[in-house]
């Protein structure tokens, strides 16, 4: 278990992605690494179990934790920054397809795939390429990997709900209770 006061420790370096109610009382904090597949399952979770049950009082913000070994999942995560950029609901279907297509994307496929999700969603293909090499992008994804350290991260994805870290999670269970207990404690 992580200790409360880390999660409230540090800073974000900038805005996170967030499904479910922005404004929700009840945060859970995702730190996922868009080349892992125990995220992409996850992802799978979230959007078959979690979100449907708690999406309208419960916020679910992304963090970046690109691991090391993998070696695209950095700009995987500056692309989809740079599609929330744009519009936020963009970025959120950058996670949801890139996490569905690991075992056909490789380091050198990335840009291509970047290119032909922006023109499917209506944006500049060149710029969205171009995001691939932003410095900016790259600050904001490793504050979040700091950010992920600084609070004890090692794998992802780590989901951490009231102080409590699930991590690389089988069921939607466990986090449902937490989830559940966390409710329980908002004033209506």
């Amino acid at each position: 278990m992580i200790p409360l006061f880390l999660l409230l420790a540090a800073p974000a370096a900038a805005p996170h992605a967030v499904e479910g109610n922005p404004r929700a009382a009840v945060r859970v904090l995702i730190y996922e690494d868009l080349q892992c597949s125990d995220c992409a399952a996850f992802r799978r979770m979230l959007d078959e179990s979690l979100l449907p049950r708690f999406g309208a009082r419960v916020a679910f913000e992304h963090r970046d934790f690109p691991l090391a070994r993998h070696d695209w999942a950095r700009p995987a995560a500056m692309a989809a920054r740079h599609f929330a950029r744009q519009r936020p609901q963009v970025g959120i279907a950058w996670r949801r397809e890139i996490l569905s297509r690991i075992r056909e994307t490789s380091a050198a496929t990335l840009p291509e795939r970047v290119r032909a999700f922006a023109r499917a969603h209506g944006l500049d293909a060149a710029a969205a390429v171009a995001a691939l090499d932003d410095v900016k992008l790259a600050e904001a994804v490793d504050a979040d990997y700091q950010d992920g350290i600084a609070r004890g991260i090692s794998r992802t994805p780590t989901v951490l709900v009231e102080g409590v870290a699930f991590v690389e999670p089988a069921s939607p269970d466990g986090i449902a209770a937490a989830l559940q207990q966390a409710l329980q404690k908002v004033p209506e």
